[in-house]
């Protein structure tokens, strides 16, 4: 495990606290899972810096930085979903579109 694994790692470690808050029924409790969404953002273009910058690049984090990424997209659009806060087909067109982007990539590699 580097640096750039325990930051991919460190993501999806906020997502339970991003899906708890998220179903609080505060203001607040989802300003705060959306600045918690926000660094997780962030961190992914960290951890791929990293990974590039440091030659960090391994075969964990081509598998887990992917996959974290659409558990982070899906997981809260799912929870906003289930509270009637969006439309259904908006995160089915979202997760149509993940399932094809993935699909795509794994007959070109």
């Amino acid at each position: 495990m580097n640096l750039a694994n325990w930051i991919t790692l460190s993501r999806l470690l906020g997502l339970p606290l991003l899906l708890y808050l998220l179903h609080q029924p505060t203001a607040e409790k989802r300003l705060v899972a959306l600045g918690i969404f926000l660094v997780a953002a962030a961190t992914d273009w960290l951890d791929g810096y990293v990974a590039r910058r440091f030659e960090l690049v391994t075969e964990l984090g081509k598998f887990l930085d992917p996959l974290v990424d659409k558990l982070l997209v899906l997981a809260p659009l799912l929870a906003l979903l289930e509270l009637r806060a969006i439309p259904a087909w908006g995160v089915f067109l979202i997760f149509a579109r993940e399932l094809a982007i993935s699909g795509w990539r794994s007959i070109l590699s």
